[in-house]
């Protein structure tokens, strides 16, 4: 089993570190992720100027100057002979949950690795300290996808409490909740008085009930959400047509 390891917060991140060492124990891992922090990068691909690669002497991990997508597509399309058989991208230093995927690089890594045919999974911790938690339970999911594969037209996005390992209450499948908007942009002023601005916090919680994957890391579980890559909002197709007919 090839696994390529990418994701967002960059190539000397710990999270990455501690899954890479985790994954060895499945597969033979290769690492290939942005030289420095690109969180909230999405699924942004750089075309107008060249991808740069280095190799780090102490890891061996590839570094990209450009964006988790980058990352993956490159290694992918590239870096990689033979291709990879999985795509893992993690661990985040923080929270994917609701809304948040939108933004989130390393869901965009993994969704890249699914476009590209792979089977994928984004992992995220719901904090700064307990990521061989979060290493635990991304071999244990690798494993059941070696075992068991599932269908291609899904990623996994996997969030964990902050906890020690014997503190979890399990998994549970889920669903996305949502967040109120963004809070507003925080305006400040440059040693030249001219206005500079920085994104304002996510907003907070609106649909965290039961079922969500707010609700099962409130809960102390591990949150499971399947997302699909066809984002076609099928429920609304008629509802257009019939929109389009009345326009005459």
């Amino acid at each position: 089993m090839r696994i390529l390891v990418s994701n967002d917060d960059g190539v000397h991140a710990r999270g990455i570190r501690v899954l890479s060492q985790a994954l060895s124990e499945c597969g033979d891992v290769t690492v290939v992720a942005p030289d420095r922090n690109r969180s909230g990068a999405s699924h942004s691909l750089t075309l107008e100027v060249p991808l740069r690669v280095s190799r780090i002497e102490e890891t061996g991990f590839y570094a990209v100057k450009g964006t988790p997508t980058d990352s993956v597509h490159l290694a992918v399309t590239e870096l990689l002979k033979p291709e990879p058989d999985m795509v893992v991208a993690g661990i985040n230093h923080g929270a994917n949950l609701g809304d948040d995927v939108i933004y989130s690089g390393t869901v965009a890594a993994a969704t890249e690795g699914r476009h590209l045919g792979f089977p994928s999974l984004a992992i995220s911790l719901v904090g700064e300290t307990h990521f061989e938690t979060a290493a635990h339970f991304a071999a244990k999911l690798v494993r059941a996808l070696i075992r068991h594969p599932l269908p291609s037209d899904q990623i996994l996005n996997v969030n964990v409490p902050d906890l020690p390992i014997d503190q979890i209450r399990g998994m549970k499948v889920t669903r996305l909740g949502n967040r109120h908007r963004a809070e507003a942009a925080i305006r400040e002023q440059d040693p030249r008085g001219q206005n500079i601005y920085w994104i304002g916090p996510p907003g907070p919680r609106q649909d965290a009930g039961e079922g969500t994957d707010f609700a099962a890391i409130e809960q102390g579980y591990v949150s499971i959400t399947p997302l699909t890559i066809d984002i076609t909002a099928y429920r609304s197709m008629s509802n257009l047509e019939a929109w389009l007919a009345q326009q005459g």
